[in-house]
């Protein structure tokens, strides 16, 4: 029989060895994450409709992208420059939102048919779950894209 004592004897070494094992795990996953694989991802990502919801987002260009440079120069504009000239980009500024609000009730038109047309339903929240997506400027997405623009899913 193979018996072997429960704790290591030196326990600073075992230590460092469970650290070692541990960090190496969160590594993979956080890898495997960012990859887009079904196991490592968190519950919000899982599953073939979020799947096919992210590779349809990522396939297009929405003009979500453009809101958080925009505002980012609005920012600077607001300390920056005078008041006249930080009213325009106030107007802008709300220009893009009502723009951002028109396409996402698009996107989510188009997602919903798609969605039934291959899966049958449609999972509750992947509406919200889209246009969070079509927000986030495309290198920052986690998952990370996994299709190029205008490789859009069948």
């Amino acid at each position: 029989m193979r018996k072997r004592p429960l704790v290591s004897k030196d326990r600073k070494v075992a230590n460092q060895k469970a650290k070692e094992q541990t960090r190496k795990d969160r590594d993979r996953a956080r890898i495997g994450m960012m990859n887009g694989e079904e196991q490592y991802l968190t519950r919000r990502d899982k599953g073939p409709q979020r799947r096919y919801v992210r590779n349809y987002i990522d396939a297009r260009f929405s003009i979500g992208e453009l809101f958080i440079p925009a505002a980012i120069l609005i920012l600077v504009v607001a300390f920056t420059q005078p008041v006249a000239i930080q009213q325009y980009f106030t107007y802008a500024v709300w220009g893009l939102l009502a723009l951002v609000i028109l396409d996402g009730i698009i996107v989510n038109y188009i997602l919903k048919g798609r969605l039934r047309a291959k899966f049958g339903t449609v999972e509750r929240g992947l509406a919200f779950y889209a246009i969070m997506r079509s927000v986030q400027l495309r290198p920052l997405r986690m998952p990370k894209p996994q299709v190029k623009r205008r490789e859009y899913p069948e």
